[in-house]
């Protein structure tokens, strides 16, 4: 095994452990997302028909939702009242909005498993507030009904969209890898996308979570392996024993 291609941005830190698998294992890592994340104008954000300032907390999921959430306050011109309240999925997140805020304990609030669940008992202890949940276009109702079944006031929004990030002929032309790493449904979409008469042969697929991990079964792959596990919670964790035990043999 030489050469796997991870379908995320590559790393902001240089002590990804990646990077150090790459030195123990005397493999290259290539890092090349197979889609992005597009805003919606302001124009699109519009025809919803929702007003972000009849709003008194926001509920943010994701990094992206934090920028799109504040690009669009700036492009409609809105000032963001000082009292706006924010709860994220994980602290990692909530942090994150020090980008365009001032952090405050008082008004920001974070869970600690990333799931939605987990945030809302604190959410229910601030029942008089009214909701907004930017989302992705690609999302479901989990997130409302859940909301619904706790009597909270809500609604939820697209602020931004994902689309293949497609590959150029030359890219096409030197796609030549041991191993397929996907962290998500649309990734694995995409590949077919771009790939229409893609055939895996020896060719090695990972998927981290059960949502990628299902999308790649249905896309006909073979799924080679799968993160997060009891063993193995991290896609690099899983990664270290696959590469270890192919060292091996």
């Amino acid at each position: 095994m030489e050469k796997i291609l991870i379908s995320q941005p590559k790393p902001a830190s240089e002590k990804s452990p990646y990077f150090d698998l790459e030195k123990k294992y005397n493999v290259e890592f290539v890092f090349r997302p197979f889609f992005k994340v597009e805003g919606l104008t302001a124009k699109e954000f519009r025809q919803q028909k929702i007003s972000i300032l009849d709003f008194t907390a926001v509920v943010f999921t994701s990094r992206h939702a934090i920028d799109h959430f504040f690009r669009l306050t700036k492009e409609m011109r809105l000032t963001v009242p000082e009292t706006m309240k924010y709860f994220c999925v994980t602290e990692q997140i909530a942090l994150y909005i020090q980008k365009y805020v001032q952090y405050r304990k008082r008004k920001v609030f974070f869970g600690s498993t990333g799931k939605v669940d987990d945030l809302v008992p604190t959410m229910v202890k601030h029942k008089a507030e009214k909701y907004l949940v930017p989302l992705s276009s690609v999302h479901n109702d989990a997130i409302k009904d859940l909301l619904d079944s706790k009597k909270l006031q809500h609604a939820e929004c697209v602020m931004y969209r994902t689309v293949s990030n497609d590959f150029s002929e030359e890219e096409k032309a030197t796609f030549d890898y041991d191993m397929l790493i996907f962290s998500s449904p649309t990734g694995v979409k995409a590949l077919q996308k771009n790939f229409p008469n893609f055939e895996q042969g020896n060719i090695k697929i990972g998927a981290f979570g059960p949502a990628t991990a299902k999308e790649v079964t249905a896309q006909g792959l073979r799924l080679d392996l799968e993160a997060p596990s009891k063993e193995y919670p991290s896609m690099a964790s899983a990664l270290q024993a696959y590469l270890k035990k192919a060292n091996g043999k």
